[in-house]
């Protein structure tokens, strides 16, 4: 007789970890399914349920798609600039659920943000939108087994001059009115702050990297953010970094890896300090499979490949 007590022992993460998995290498079918057994255990995350839509609209599971993204928005889920471009759910605009699904957020953004500074947040969503369409587009290249080259140089090119356009915008905002918190530019506005900040060069980074820690106290922003631009800064100043947040692709291999970090042993306690997931949860979603001992193995080599020397 087969055996199968060990699908008891499966919890709701090991579900999404598997549908993260699967949507990694484009099996969108399977997802659903994983996505589907997480949540005859548990509703409570947006993110698992916006993911899930992406997966069922991808999967052509148009009906599954639709209920998990009203279950997001009714979750919590509020950027509406974000779900508008996102590649995954295009395929669902010429569904007459989606314009609902539309109103049914703006509508629910109304209410929220009825002492929001309409001004800026109507702003900061243009940037926002600038900022993530080129990326898309950037990564959807870049993520090929094969990329071409010429088509990241151009992109690229694009990309770096869209940020520099935004990043002045930013920083006239941060360096007038200082981080505002989503009491003031809503959640999607406020993160805008932190994502034009996170692509800048090194040193507009050191900048306002002070700003943005000050901010996370007085709860003006997000401590996963955070922990994301203080990961990138530190890799930048060729230190290794806190949270293992960031990642890079081995040129002569074409595989992604989780870049050098402090005292892996204890990641996963850093990271849950600040609100982020496991790094099992995060490699999974970066199709990178992770294994704390062969990661350990493996550092002095991926330090090599990023200059790193404190």
């Amino acid at each position: 007789m087969l055996n199968f007590s060990f699908l008891k022992a499966q919890t709701y993460k090991d579900w999404v970890r598997k549908a993260d998995s699967s949507y990694s290498v484009k099996n969108y079918k399977l997802s659903v399914a994983f996505y589907s057994k997480a949540f005859k255990i548990e509703q409570k995350s947006f993110v698992d349920f916006y993911n899930a839509g992406c997966s069922a609209s991808m999967a052509e599971e148009n009906k599954k798609a639709f209920k998990w993204l009203n279950l997001s928005i009714d979750k919590g889920y509020e950027n509406i600039s974000h779900i508008q471009i996102d590649r995954d759910l295009k395929r669902l605009h010429s569904e007459k659920e989606w314009k609902k699904i539309i109103e049914k957020l703006q509508k629910k953004l109304e209410i929220i943000g009825v002492n929001y500074d309409k001004a800026l947040e109507k702003e900061l969503a243009l940037i926002y939108t600038e900022d993530q369409e080129i990326r898309g587009e950037f990564m959807n290249v870049y993520k090929k087994p094969n990329p071409d080259k010429k088509k990241i140089d151009s992109i690229g090119k694009i990309m770096n001059r869209k940020d520099s356009i935004n990043l002045i915008k930013v920083m006239k905002i941060l360096d007038e009115r200082g981080w505002l918190g989503k009491n003031v530019v809503g959640e999607q506005g406020n993160k805008t702050l932190f994502l034009v900040i996170q692509h800048a060069d090194l040193e507009y980074q050191q900048k306002y990297l002070p700003m943005m820690r000050e901010a996370v106290k007085n709860g003006n922003a997000n401590g996963a953010n955070l922990a994301y631009l203080e990961d990138r800064v530190a890799l930048r100043e060729g230190r290794r970094q806190i949270y293992g947040s960031q990642a890079a692709k081995n040129k002569k291999t074409n595989k992604m890896y989780i870049s050098p970090m402090i005292d892996p042993d204890n990641v996963d306690k850093r990271r849950a300090e600040v609100g982020l997931g496991t790094m099992a949860e995060y490699a999974a979603k970066m199709n990178i499979e992770w294994n704390l001992e062969e990661y350990k193995k493996e550092l002095p080599e991926t330090e090599k490949l990023e200059n790193i020397t404190k």
